[in-house]
């Protein structure tokens, strides 16, 4: 059972480090050709929203909107919490994954609840409310398909948008049967025929339904639920208790924001115009409705993000939530979301993980904890600022964040490059240094390569790739 740590990000039971997941990853050809096929999809679609919809001239005004929502944000969750208030609906502040869990675990029990009905929510991933429920004894079953075949795999998302992109069909459909106990077809309107059968009753028997928050609209007191399978509108409106968990920082001011942020998301995230539904949620069941809970609880989750604003990564908390990001990284479409350790990969991960982790009260956040090598899983080559909708330097960010690591290793790392920068100040000792690198590159090389064999710390270079010994290098 994975346990929280004490804000609640990094899944502590990941076995290896991350170099060694990252090396297992890049021997799996099977998980190679999946990821290249959603990362292809992906860019078809993007190209086609840059061309038709101007999607790069809409996220200057996403991202004026967001960097605005960020520094009025007190302001608006108190605004927010009127509102929802106003409706009937209850409204928690969580300082972080362990009393968002409790909360969720304590309701449950008071109400008798046997049996929860999650949709797809990364704010849940984060704080591991899964796995509160289940030590609680209380059943919970994802209803999103991706979600669900996580589950069923005991594994966690690859992707914020597609959590089960690194699996393919054949791998889905061994899933499926280990769980029925019996044959399962192996085409896709099958597979999704089998899960919306075994899922139906759940929907049917849930006593509390369990959702995220895309975005949530202080004006009225309204959450915003994105999804394009029709599970989240079933668990919102169906069991008689709905707890919507969101990061405290996805709130934006009125329906102005809210229309273009939900407008650009899909655009992001999948290549489409439009999402298939968008869930307005205000409150619970009114007097005369005929549909919706009796209840309606949101919880809202600080988890490490109130540190951030003010700080020089407080643009990490404008991120809508699209995967863009990973799938326009050449580190993530090369490992997956798996190897990263964290419900949040890729980029927005690398940068968002070791920061939640490591905030505190007041101060920069310490990067000394199992994050920390994450915001060195990178290229920084700016291919995610580019496709981020919001337009988060995210290259920038995984610079300053890498600067904040004070592990061991990093702490050697700087020494030496200091002591290398004091050399190379000298013209003389550069001139030594270069001659000698030189002329031990030629010896230790064959045929103008130098495959393995360099000293120390740098032999971890030619441990993955091969140096040339001389420029150009011969092929």
């Amino acid at each position: 059972m994975r346990r929280d740590p004490p804000t609640g990000v990094v899944y502590p039971d990941v076995e290896g480090t991350l170099r060694e997941r990252t090396v297992e990853a890049l021997r799996d050809a099977e998980l190679g050709g999946n990821l290249r096929t959603a990362a292809a999809g992906w860019t078809a679609g993007r190209d086609l929203m840059r061309e038709e919809y101007g999607l790069d001239e809409m996220r200057a005004r996403a991202r004026e909107i967001r960097r605005g929502n960020i520094r009025r944000l007190p302001e608006l969750l108190d605004r927010l919490e009127d509102r929802v208030r106003e409706h009937g609906g209850t409204v928690v502040h969580a300082a972080d994954g362990l009393a968002a869990c409790r909360y969720v675990v304590d309701l449950a029990r008071a109400r008798g609840a046997g049996l929860v009905a999650k949709s797809k929510s990364m704010a849940t991933e984060e704080i591991k409310l899964n796995e509160a429920l289940a030590e609680a004894g209380i059943e919970v079953v994802e209803t999103d398909l991706g979600e669900w075949i996580l589950q069923l795999a005991g594994q966690h998302p690859s992707h914020i948008i597609a959590p089960a992109v690194h699996l393919n069909r054949d791998q889905v459909a061994d899933l499926f049967a280990r769980e029925s106990g019996g044959p399962v077809p192996r085409d896709r309107e099958a597979l999704v025929a089998h899960a919306r059968r075994r899922l139906r009753e759940k929907f049917a028997a849930a006593e509390i339904g369990v959702s995220g928050v895309n975005l949530a609209v202080a004006e009225t007191g309204t959450i915003c639920v994105v999804e394009n399978e029709g599970n989240a509108r079933l668990v919102t409106a169906l069991p008689r208790i709905h707890v919507a968990v969101m990061g405290m920082e996805r709130v934006v001011a009125d329906w102005d924001e809210a229309a273009h942020i939900l407008q650009v998301l899909p655009m992001a995230a999948i290549g489409q115009d439009a999402a298939n539904y968008v869930n307005l949620i205000t409150g619970p069941r009114r007097p005369g409705e005929a549909d919706g809970p009796e209840e309606f609880h949101l919880v809202i989750v600080d988890g490490g993000r109130g540190a951030l604003r003010g700080s020089e990564f407080e643009e990490a908390l404008s991120c809508i939530r699209c995967g863009a990001c990973l799938y326009s990284c050449p580190m993530w479409r090369g490992v997956g979301g798996q190897a990263y350790g964290s419900p949040y990969s890729g980029p927005i991960g690398a940068v968002i993980t070791p920061l939640l982790e490591g905030a505190r009260p007041s101060g920069p956040p310490r990067l000394e904890a199992r994050s920390a090598e994450m915001p060195f899983l990178s290229s920084l080559c700016g291919a995610c600022h580019e496709a981020c909708p919001v337009g988060i330097p995210l290259h920038d960010l995984l610079v300053r964040a890498r600067a904040r690591v004070s592990t061991p290793e990093q702490r050697r790392i700087r020494h030496a490059f200091r002591l290398w920068s004091r050399l190379w100040r000298h013209p003389a000792a550069y001139r030594l240094s270069v001659r000698a690198a030189r002329l031990g590159l030629r010896l230790g090389g064959r045929r103008g390569w130098l495959r393995r064999g360099l000293p120390g710390p740098l032999g971890a270079w030619t441990d993955q790739r091969d140096l040339p010994t001389r420029w150009p290098p011969r092929t």
